[in-house]
């Protein structure tokens, strides 16, 4: 079927098929695929996403340098990205992490490996994938588990923002040798940033152990709304 794929009216004909017998629907909006076989998000909701613009999410956490995401984490992108976690639909994560190599070529430029930011093992066996690291995977730039997570904390999208950082401290530890690592340029990975207090969590054990600097890409940036 893949080679297939390579021919327009051979595509145009499974499509045909695939939209008929099966009916699938967009992961994001719910209406019928036009186009199957090119993934589980139509063309129009991949169109409808804001970019961020400038390049940038605002405030970096501090121990970030350099940090960007597609687009705000609401209306479309807030869709695509609870199908790929919640339904779960990890076959977005490459389409996903496309726009997120375009979005944050600044940020890959010159990085030695990225990091995906790491699930607990319980919640990970729970949703069967880690969506940080299916997102790391397509990137271009070698993946490095270097970080475990030590404990299971509360989801931070559940939390006000005074409370993240404390919520996610010395949550994270080296996975490997520092080897891999060290004097290394490393781009954090994962599918949305709020406050960043994950992210930095993430960045302290990395720096504590030799890496160069830490950048950060996410597939979204949530803003940050007043009183939490």
């Amino acid at each position: 079927m893949r080679s297939a794929l390579k021919y327009p009216t051979l595509r145009s004909a499974l499509d045909g098929i695939v939209a008929v017998v099966l009916a699938p629907l967009c992961a994001a909006c719910r209406t019928p695929l036009d186009e199957p076989t090119r993934g589980a998000v139509c063309g129009a909701c991949w169109s409808a996403i804001v970019p961020l613009t400038p390049v940038g999410c605002g405030s970096f956490p501090p121990s970030i340098t350099l940090a960007t995401a597609i687009g705000p984490y609401d209306d479309t992108l807030k869709a695509i990205v609870h199908a790929l976690k919640y339904d779960p639909r990890p076959t977005i994560a490459r389409h996903l992490a496309a726009r997120m190599r375009e979005a944050g070529s600044i940020v890959l430029d010159g990085a030695d490996a990225v990091v995906p930011v790491p699930l607990h093992r319980s919640r990970q066996r729970m949703r069967g994938f880690n969506q940080a690291r299916a997102l790391a995977l397509h990137l271009g730039v070698p993946v490095v588990d270097a970080l475990v997570r030590t404990r299971k904390t509360a989801p931070q999208a559940d939390l006000p923002a005074a409370t993240r950082q404390a919520n996610v401290q010395d949550a994270f530890v080296l996975a490997v040798a520092p080897r891999p690592v060290e004097n290394r340029v490393v781009v954090l990975v994962d599918d949305v940033s709020t406050t960043g207090a994950t992210l930095n969590a993430c960045a302290a054990p990395l720096l504590a152990v030799g890496v160069r600097e830490v950048r950060a890409l996410t597939a979204a940036y949530a803003r940050r709304r007043s009183g939490g």
